[in-house]
């Protein structure tokens, strides 16, 4: 019987580690986003929010010393990660939920607490809408809440809107990288009847330097109807290995488990997540790369006289005076990926912060299309 190997110094060269060995191609391929661009080519992705620095070089290396254990279940790595996160954040490990990334923790929420006889899902508009369209498949109404003027969430207009159910709160929001302040977040937690479900979603809280922002995780222990979402995907450049989290109160995560699928974070990721959270370089060195290049970038725009939402995320939203569908198609064009239209926000382009590089390409195309 033929048979392919792959050792560990490969797996970390195909993963960007930068190994020198070489062996025999591999007769399968690893499946890739359908709108991702190979390796080879000059395209510019700020499309995604993801963090181009990628993961930590103690992740590559637990990923590949991690190869051999493809074969086994990951209990082992499942209990090590959530007492790592349980310590991190200074709660129990039963208040600990992994996922598929925070993708799955947003739709094990929609499923558990919204539907057409659990209750309605209200969120802002514009943000994050995966959860939106978990909701309505779960038979849900979804009730949209415009954004302020500071363009953060509205939330008097939603505990209006809420009665039971799920009330969805990105913070920072995408896709336009604004807070809402935590004096109003706070009020609100107190404030939501017991009955009605607050998601946190705090994909983007390491990039976040505002002195009016902080996390919602410790109003947990004194909140059963809370529950906080955070990702590897962003800070930890793990966007392709999908490992995220929640913290809960123990009766919530309770509630969540029995809709998700049993070990749905592969070993990689979770070995990746455990390094990470290992190596204290690696947030400290997102924070300050994502900040450099986007003091860049803004500048820029600014001296072209464009004005974008302060920004406390991995990207930012650029008013740019006109419908952004055609802008954002021209600079498609041009071998420059941006983010889709947000009918709430049609004249604003959201922009991914990638490295220095892909900032100067990206401000030089664009430089092409405003003129």
């Amino acid at each position: 019987m033929n048979t392919v190997s792959i050792s560990r110094r490969r797996f970390a060269q195909l993963l960007g580690a930068g190994a020198a060995a070489a062996v025999a191609k591999p007769a399968f391929s690893f499946a890739a986003e359908p709108i991702a661009q190979p390796a080879t080519t000059s395209v510019v992705r700020l499309s995604s929010n993801e963090n181009p620095y990628g993961p930590s070089s103690k992740a590559l290396k637990a990923m590949s010393d991690a190869f051999d254990l493809s074969c086994r279940y990951p209990d082992e790595h499942v209990d090590e990660l959530i007492q790592a996160l349980a310590k991190l954040n200074g709660v129990n490990r039963d208040q600990i939920l992994l996922g598929d990334g925070s993708g799955e923790i947003l739709k094990l929420c929609a499923e558990t607490f919204t539907g057409s006889t659990r209750g309605k899902l209200v969120a802002a508009d514009p943000t994050f809408e995966a959860i939106l369209n978990h909701a309505r498949v779960n038979g849900a109404e979804v009730v949209k809440v415009p954004l302020n003027r500071s363009f953060g969430h509205d939330l008097p207009k939603m505990m209006a809107a809420a009665k039971e159910g799920l009330i969805y709160i990105c913070n920072p929001n995408n896709p336009t990288a604004s807070i809402t302040p935590r004096n109003e977040v706070g009020e609100f937690i107190a404030k939501a009847p017991r009955q009605t479900m607050v998601l946190v979603d705090e994909a983007y809280y390491h990039y976040a330097d505002s002195p009016d922002y902080e996390s919602v995780i410790p109003l947990i222990k004194d909140h059963p109807n809370l529950i906080v979402a955070r990702t590897f995907s962003k800070i930890y450049g793990m966007a392709g290995l999908r490992c995220g989290y929640c913290v809960a109160q123990r009766e919530m995560i309770e509630r969540m488990r029995p809709h998700q699928p049993w070990d749905s974070v592969n070993i990689m990721a979770l070995a990746a997540a455990i390094a990470s959270l290992n190596d204290p370089d690696q947030v400290a060195n997102g924070k300050r790369l994502n900040s450099e290049a986007k003091t860049f970038v803004t500048s820029e725009l600014e001296a072209m006289g464009y004005k974008q939402i302060p920004s406390q995320a991995n990207f930012i939203m650029v008013d740019v005076k006109r419908p952004v569908a055609p802008l954002i198609q021209a600079l498609k064009q041009r071998n420059v990926q941006v983010g889709r239209l947000f009918p709430a926000l049609p004249n604003h382009m959201r922009v991914t912060i990638g490295k220095k590089t892909e900032m100067e390409s990206f401000i030089s195309a664009f430089r092409q299309i405003a003129a």
